[in-house]
């Protein structure tokens, strides 16, 4: 595979600490610079993975949110079953709880 050069702008100080990082990483600055890019690369990756589920259900609601009606008991008395179900899923992983009502990190 063919390599492609990119250039970058930085502080000079920014630069010498790069360099010393790498020398005590035993890399050159180019492997170091792209083993810390792709490190944190995945580290997004695996963030937005674990949060794809919570996102989904805040675009859901603020998609819904837009054709609701004013009055919050007409919202309440026009939801389906089904539907204050998912209220309430979306408001327990707001509030820190799985589907299985459980705390993640806590002890149940």
């Amino acid at each position: 595979m063919a390599k492609t050069r990119i250039s970058i702008s930085l502080e000079q100080d920014q630069a010498e600490r790069i360099r010393q990082h790498a020398e005590r990483a035993g890399m050159d600055v180019s492997a170091y610079l792209v083993h810390a890019s792709m490190r944190q690369m995945a580290e997004s990756d695996a963030i937005e993975e674990q949060f794809a589920e919570v996102d989904a259900l805040i675009s859901r609601a603020e998609q819904a949110a837009d054709v609701w009606p004013d009055e919050p008991a007409q919202q309440a008395a026009q939801l389906t079953e089904q539907e204050r179900r998912e209220v309430g899923e979306a408001l327990a992983l707001a509030h820190g709880r799985d589907r299985q009502g459980h705390r993640p990190g806590h002890v149940a």
